[in-house]
């Protein structure tokens, strides 16, 4: 009888437990709930994605490094529009994880604009993923490049002047 006292205590204040992280959960992320439970994907409201993005430049180009954990090629979208790189996507949830499931990733639809500097070949961007990494490299304009200019020594020439 004790027993069944204790084991009814602790699943009573697991319960409880429970429904308190879950109304963390619904208060943080704005989620639905189902039967009390808040669910990660729902008709409504849906968790957010939003990758990392990092930059470096050098004198010919401009890279861009997206952290897209999970994410396939078929996950994501690239383009330019309006001087901006838009990258948009969805990063999907493991089957095991789309109820009753506690996790500290974040899942579903994401939608990220960079603006891009003037001065960049866009014609030429080059994308690659491979292992969670898109890299978005895209060159600098030969305009926009650095060019070397010439020092002349000596002393500077005179115009003639034309009197007419």
């Amino acid at each position: 009888m004790i027993s069944s006292v204790l084991t009814g205590d602790v699943r009573q204040t697991l319960e409880q437990f429970q429904r308190s992280v879950d109304q963390m959960f619904q208060n943080f992320y704005g989620l639905p709930s189902e039967n009390g439970r808040a669910t990660p994907s729902g008709t409504g409201s849906e968790w957010r994605f939003s990758p990392a993005v990092e930059s470096a430049w050098t004198d010919t180009s401009l890279t861009l490094r997206v952290i897209l954990p999970g994410i396939t090629q078929n996950d994501v979208k690239v383009s330019v529009q309006n001087n901006q790189l838009i990258l948009e996507g969805e990063r999907k949830a493991p089957d095991a994880f789309q109820k009753n499931a506690y996790t500290q990733l974040a899942y579903g639809r994401f939608y990220s604009a960079v603006t891009l500097p003037a001065g960049l070949d866009l014609n030429k961007l080059n994308c690659h993923l491979r292992d969670g990494i898109l890299e978005v490299q895209i060159p600098v304009s030969e305009q926009m490049k650095p060019k070397q200019i010439q020092i002349l020594t000596g002393e500077p020439q005179q115009r003639k002047s034309i009197s007419a």
